[in-house]
């Protein structure tokens, strides 16, 4: 019930692709990451994946779609099973909702982050 700074938030860390843990509701991990390069195509079987831009501008990766670019106040649910790929040539500080213990990097050969409660 207290209020959450999501600017302050990504101050505590400096590392990419490494989300962070600010909130939870109804079994979801609310979390900030910041985002630079290229994440590995991968895809979430039993989720969707929601990603909104605060900061900066992702260009989201398709297998089979059309890529999409959005920038602060925009966001992309990438539906379940769809594969896809964030990027980012500049750094992008994004929020991220996934259900708890969902690995951020799918079914990537990436190990997936820790996701630490900040």
């Amino acid at each position: 019930m207290n209020k959450v700074n999501l600017a302050q938030k990504l101050t505590m860390f400096e590392t990419h692709w490494d989300p962070h843990v600010v909130a939870s509701y109804n079994d979801n991990d609310v979390m900030v990451v910041k985002f630079k390069g290229e994440f590995p195509f991968h895809k979430h079987v039993a989720s969707d994946d929601f990603f909104l831009v605060l900061e900066g501008e992702v260009t989201m990766d398709y297998q089979d779609h059309d890529p999409v670019t959005f920038g602060p106040g925009e966001l992309v649910v990438v539906p379940q099973g769809v594969v896809h790929r964030p990027r980012a040539a500049n750094e992008v500080k994004v929020l991220l909702i996934e259900p708890k213990g969902e690995p951020n990097s799918g079914d990537a050969d990436r190990q997936a982050a820790p996701k630490p409660h900040i």
